[in-house]
């Protein structure tokens, strides 16, 4: 079930994300304590504790995070408590979400589990914002 809006550039994006190779794998019998910044695809069977930065990211459905993440892609099969800020953001079935979410596009499947505040990207908000009536009138200015 889509949330936002798809455009062809984004099934393009996510498509070339989907065929691309994973570099790193955390395995399941990891625990990391502190930050992690990576390039390419990673994977997190494990648990991590601390924040993430990167270019496309997997968590797996064994996988942990606790901390935030600024990725361009976010596939979610596991459990986060933090902070989402992605291009592209999937939370999978079974997946356990809790914090806050920034996302260009957000896809979620029936039996994703989100907890907390969900932001649409700034053009997404424009065109809402742009369709609803003015409410108020701003004040006449005060001349001397």
């Amino acid at each position: 079930m889509s949330m936002f809006a798809k455009t062809d550039n984004v099934e393009q994006q996510i498509q070339k994300v989907d065929n691309e190779a994973i570099s790193s794998i955390i395995d399941k019998s990891m625990t990391i304590t502190g930050e992690i910044s990576f390039k390419g695809k990673a994977r997190i069977d494990g648990v991590i504790i601390g924040n993430i930065k990167g270019e496309h990211l997997i968590l797996s459905e064994s996988g942990k995070i606790e901390g935030d993440i600024t990725v361009s892609s976010f596939n979610c099969y596991g459990t986060l408590q933090g902070n989402i800020k992605a291009d592209i953001l999937t939370a999978r079935k079974d997946c356990s979400i809790q914090g806050k979410l920034e996302a260009g596009s957000l896809t979620v499947e029936p039996g994703a589990a989100l907890q907390g505040e969900i932001k649409a990207s700034a053009e997404s908000l424009k065109q809402v914002t742009d369709k609803q009536p003015a409410t108020e009138k701003p004040a006449p200015k005060a001349t001397k």
